[in-house]
């Protein structure tokens, strides 16, 4: 086990936590507790995505590369991916999202913004063809 894995096991908790909450909500016309919407939408990513992913950029260049255990590395990917997953729900989107932790940190890396990111790794919501960069 590296020395992130009781930070892993933590984030990997917490996310499968957040996963079953997030499936429990009663969606019926009467209850109280509606789905969330897009506006919930940044806690999933700045509470659970962003530092998933950010444990991983630390352990990659932090001085002393960080030799993520295949488990460690699985558990952390899970975690971001069902954080994800509860991201594009809020925008009424439902996806089984399986992306590495690597293109995340990549992509975090590349935009310095964990909604950019999401909606790049995700395409949710989608991005206004007016406002989308032209090549």
């Amino acid at each position: 086990m590296s020395r992130y894995g009781p930070r892993i096991a933590a984030l990997a908790r917490r996310a499968e936590r957040e996963r079953a909450a997030f499936d429990g909500i009663d969606r019926s016309p009467t209850a109280s507790n509606g789905p969330p919407a897009p506006s919930d939408a940044d806690a999933y990513l700045r509470d659970g995505v962003g530092p998933a992913v950010w444990l991983y950029v630390e352990g990659r260049t932090g001085g002393r590369t960080v030799p993520f255990t295949e488990a460690e590395l699985a558990a952390l990917e899970t975690a971001m991916n069902r954080w994800l997953e509860c991201y594009t729900r809020c925008h009424g989107v439902d996806i089984e999202a399986s992306f590495t932790v690597r293109e995340a940190a990549e992509l975090l890396l590349e935009t310095r913004n964990v909604v950019d990111t999401a909606q790049l790794l995700t395409r949710v919501p989608e991005r206004d063809r007016a406002s989308a960069p032209t090549g």
